[in-house]
């Protein structure tokens, strides 16, 4: 099987050649560039610089000889943009390794924090000394609050988050000669490569609302003021369908993946009730998803952190093809039964090795006992794309990297 078949072989539950494998496909399956620089050094890789495209979280771009060398079936959209030198500019690391990051990307230094501005010059973001990544510091509707808001300017406060700054790709506006570029781009990228496509497009509808009046405010908001909460739900999902409209109408033909995103959940389990998720997200879920399955023949993937599993016949009853990231470290969310009760209807793009406990902090072969472990629990009938669980951090060792993705090769050949 190409690389391309066998994730879509997965992803409609038949059992691939092998299993499928994903790293660095999305904003939520990558490395932090410290981690990339280190891993590179380990493999012998002295060519190439270090390309930071998510500055936020400090993502590295994965090169083709370390996608090569995992056998990874699955790249982003986002690698057809940027391909002229000119599109970067030097920058250093928290721990002072040099990297290029967007020219696009505006920065500037105050004595010793970095600030990430929005288009309009205003700080959204900032990297303190000796932080890793960036933190949000403007939520652009703080002040207003909620009750009684017409929304009347929410498209252009949108753009005042950090979240906000876009990733490659994304730089793109959805103007008509921009959408040309992006159909153009994204039809080359997928000339190039037998590599499932993962195209991002985010519509967020839980999470949107706390990076525009902060997390605590929104939950507030949703017990205070219900019926504020279902208009900016409807405001959201209008402006989302307009640019799905759009964005999936023009490069529909060339992805494979659309990914959606909303984290649902916490360590502990859901961060709000199915019921309230029910009432003021699943019905515009189940829209967006809808027009995606009329636009293009793509796979729908949700990224949803936590402990969401009492939510997961809900997000399948509006159209949810994978979810990501399968946090088998919090409530809930055991791998086995996951697999047994949703398993032949929804796949599990993920939870191939907990990030948060084994991989950095364990030595090499119980890495690699845990990868076994999960392997053999999710491969059976398709439907696992394997992926660790969320972003690989700053601080996780080479070598358990390595084992991660050796003990899924030697599971394969075993």
């Amino acid at each position: 099987m190409t690389s391309r078949e066998r994730v879509l072989s997965t992803l409609n539950h038949h059992e691939p050649d092998r299993v499928a494998v994903d790293f660095s496909g999305h904003r939520s399956s990558g490395i932090m560039a410290i981690a990339y620089k280190k891993l590179k050094d380990y493999l012998g890789i002295r060519s190439g610089d270090i390309y930071v495209y998510d500055v936020i979280q400090q993502l590295a771009i994965v090169e083709p000889p370390v996608l090569d060398e995992f056998g990874v079936d699955v790249i982003e959209m986002g690698r057809g943009f940027l391909n002229d030198p000119a599109d970067w500019k030097e920058w250093t690391l928290p721990d002072g390794s040099p990297c290029k990051i967007p020219a696009y990307v505006q920065m500037e230094k105050r004595n010793d924090d970095w600030y990430l501005l929005s288009k309009s010059g205003r700080p959204v973001g900032v990297q303190k000394k000796g932080c890793l990544y960036f933190e949000q510091i403007n939520f652009p509707l703080e002040s207003r609050g909620i009750a009684g808001d017409d929304f009347a300017d929410l498209e252009e406060q949108l753009d005042e988050n950090m979240w906000a700054v876009p990733h490659p790709g994304a730089h793109l506006s959805l103007e008509e000669d921009d959408l040309i570029l992006l159909a153009q781009q994204a039809a080359a990228l997928r000339s190039r490569t037998d590599r499932a496509i993962v195209g991002l497009f985010g519509g967020n509808l839980f999470e949107t609302p706390q990076m525009l009046y902060r997390m605590d405010n929104y939950l507030l908001y949703l017990m205070m003021y219900p019926d504020d909460v279902m208009r900016l739900s409807e405001k959201l999902s209008a402006i989302y369908l307009k640019n799905l409209q759009k964005w999936l109408g023009a490069v529909g033909p060339y992805i494979d993946i659309i990914l959606f995103g909303d984290d649902l959940g916490g360590q502990q389990g859901p961060l709000i009730s199915p019921q309230l998720y029910r009432e003021y997200y699943q019905p515009f879920h189940k829209k967006m998803w809808r027009l995606v399955k009329e636009l293009a023949n793509v796979k729908i993937l949700l990224h949803s952190c936590g402990g969401i599993e009492p939510y997961l016949e809900d997000l399948i009853d509006a159209g949810l093809d994978a979810v990501n990231p399968v946090q088998i470290s919090s409530a809930g969310m055991d791998a086995r039964t996951l697999k047994t009760k949703y398993g032949g209807r929804l796949t599990l793009w993920g939870g191939g090795c907990d990030t948060q406990n084994i991989l950095p902090h364990a030595d090499p072969q119980s890495v690699a006992r845990h990868v076994r472990q999960q392997v053999n629990i999710l491969q059976s009938g398709g439907g696992f794309v394997f992926q660790q669980v969320h972003n690989i951090m700053a601080n996780v060792p080479a070598a358990n990297i390595v084992a991660m993705f050796q003990a899924l090769r030697d599971h394969e050949t075993a």
